[in-house]
């Protein structure tokens, strides 16, 4: 029995050393032994030789396929105006103004039926579909054939995802969380100074690499020399907590949320004392002025680091991007966008938070095979004059979607657990109130 513990006890200190010595470190330097890259030939060789064995042995059997919709159904772009009078063209007698005509009816049933079959809000809070298999659980419809050979490679890949990769990010995970809080609370002992403040980007920077390395992230940075600098706010579109990781992995940034317990909490209560934060208390949540007033006090010291904002809310499944809420266009200052896009080829970063509670969602980020993304930097942007904090929300947003090649939505994102407000509703009344009887203000 102790020979056993002695071999447990070995390979441990063994496999720690190695995990150390050839990932922790170099990461926390950033420096990077070339690992993460024959890692990534190996997997696109692998998952591109699996698409072409599916997609050959389909023509083998000679099967019809039958072709998924990966996007929204195709919807007329015109105003409720524009397409209500098309309807009305068919007319046998005169049109006229204000009338009420039955053929109307259509236009809402076209709507309605659009809605139920494939609307444009539910589809984005669930994973984005795959073009070809990525040996993972989640598949595509059009890809149902598989081979010997294919199954023989997943088994082998569930075996590598489960038995090596996982307790290998677990692990990493461990380390970087621990190096975190342990790193910031003695940085936290030190007064105010310089000194304290570079020794608090690095331990942040140190901490999120790690974490990085231990979700064997390739993130690709472009317009660096638009990084956020001290003093403005950050803004991206919101696809996955990693989303924070992501970008700590390039810079520090001020967070901002809610006062949490357990062990978030204590991450939280290491981390403001080596950095200055910006945390609720979720009564303080619900003032808004008070919010905001601590928010421009931040922004206000240009010492401070830059805050990172997540304008939607929630997280959408990186295929388009929802309403910015306007408070965080209200605080002043300087806005730096930023334009986040995963590949899901190698794993869905998305977070569906309706289906995985956070410990499920962890365990598929590490044993996906990689999160692969690209992340821009965009031009820093100010609120222009007589410009509403809505409208300059908007046009930030456009500025997000049309670089990360995403859907722009006017819809609020939380839709996603809430039903309609009535005022949507109301608009649609108006609108058509407007065609019948008039506007009331001629």
């Amino acid at each position: 029995m102790e020979d056993f513990g002695n071999i447990v006890c070995s390979a441990f200190i063994v496999w720690f050393t190695l995990v150390v010595g050839l990932i922790v470190l170099p990461a926390m330097f950033g420096i990077s032994l070339g690992i993460t890259e024959v890692y990534m030939k190996v997997l696109v060789k692998t998952l591109e030789w699996a698409t072409l064995r599916i997609q050959r042995g389909s023509k083998e059997q000679q099967k019809p396929t039958t072709l998924v919709s990966n996007g929204i159904i195709l919807r007329d772009d015109g105003s409720m105006e524009k397409e209500i009078t098309d309807l009305r063209k068919g007319r046998s007698k005169p049109q006229i103004n204000g009338e009420f005509e039955l053929s109307d009816i259509f236009y809402f049933s076209k709507k309605g039926f659009e809605s139920i079959v494939e609307d444009e809000v539910t589809h984005r809070f669930t994973s984005e579909e795959l073009v070809s298999w990525n040996l993972l659980t989640r598949s595509n419809n059009n890809f149902q054939y598989i081979s010997l050979r294919i199954s023989i490679i997943w088994v082998l890949g569930v075996f590598i995802r489960y038995c090596i990769l996982l307790p290998l990010r677990v692990t990493l995970a461990t380390i970087g969380l621990s190096w975190l809080v342990i790193g910031a609370s003695l940085v936290g002992l030190l007064p105010n100074s310089r000194v304290k403040n570079w020794l608090s980007e690095l331990v942040h920077l140190m901490c999120y690499r790690i974490c990085a390395r231990g979700l064997s992230a390739t993130i690709y940075y472009h317009n660096k020399e638009n990084r956020p600098m001290k003093g403005g706010i950050c803004v991206a579109n919101h696809t996955s907590p990693i989303d924070i990781v992501i970008l700590a992995n390039d810079g520090c940034y001020a967070m901002v949320g809610q006062v949490h317990g357990g062990l978030l909490g204590i991450i939280q209560r290491a981390i403001v004392k080596a950095c200055p934060h910006v945390w609720f208390e979720r009564s303080e949540m619900k003032d808004r002025s008070l919010v905001t007033k601590r928010l421009r006090n931040h922004v206000a010291d240009k010492t401070k680091l830059p805050i990172l904002i997540f304008p939607e809310g929630t997280c959408v499944n990186n295929t388009s991007v929802m309403m910015f809420k306007k408070g965080s266009f209200e605080i002043g200052g300087t806005i730096y966008p930023v334009a986040i896009k995963y590949d899901p080829r190698f794993g869905d970063a998305f977070w569906n938070s309706a289906k995985y509670n956070m410990v499920s969602y962890l365990i598929r980020m590490m044993t996906s095979w990689a999160i692969v993304c690209d992340v821009w930097y965009l031009p820093s942007m100010t609120r222009q004059e007589e410009e509403s904090a809505v409208q300059f929300a908007n046009r930030v947003k456009a500025a997000i979607a049309r670089q990360g090649g995403l859907v722009d939505l006017s819809w609020d994102g939380g839709l996603k657990r809430a039903k309609v407000k009535d005022a949507y509703k109301e608009e649609q009344q108006k609108s058509y109130s407007k065609m019948i009887v008039g506007d009331d203000s001629n």
